[in-house]
């Protein structure tokens, strides 16, 4: 009996385990507290883009679409920066223009929009990371 009752309680953890493992994986990306274009893009686009913003980031080697170099944005438009349209793609609104089928880059509008006081920082966040890519453009 006390054998069966320990196989019932290791089973229960088990399944709790898998049950917290799953949920944690499942949620949206944590929201910083930063407005600042520059820690947006440490906290959300340097593991992918690179800390310089030419897509050398830790996690490119594991992508199968290799990140764009978010340095270059205004030379391949001509010289000019295309905020709004930059806004637009960060927000999910417009799709990526490399047209490799599926979004691989995560749609942060919901997520710089998780505040309960004021919705409209959402897109503050979403401009000030627009403007700070603007700033890094060689």
């Amino acid at each position: 009996m006390a054998r069966r009752k320990a196989w019932g309680w290791l089973i229960f953890f088990i399944v709790l385990l898998a049950w917290a493992v799953g949920r944690a994986s499942s949620q949206d990306q944590a929201l910083i507290n930063s407005i600042r274009g520059d820690n947006l893009y440490k906290a959300y686009c340097a593991s992918c883009h690179g800390s310089d913003g030419r897509g050398n980031g830790p996690m490119a080697a594991w992508m199968k679409v290799a990140p764009p170099d978010l340095t270059r944005i205004a030379a391949q438009n001509g010289g000019k920066f295309p905020l709004e349209r930059v806004d637009r793609i960060i927000s999910g609104q417009e799709p990526l223009p490399s047209g490799h089928g599926t979004r691989a880059m995560p749609v942060w509008g919901p997520v710089f929009s998780q505040v309960t006081r004021d919705q409209d920082l959402g897109r503050v966040r979403i401009d000030n990371l627009a403007r700070y890519l603007r700033d890094i453009q060689r």
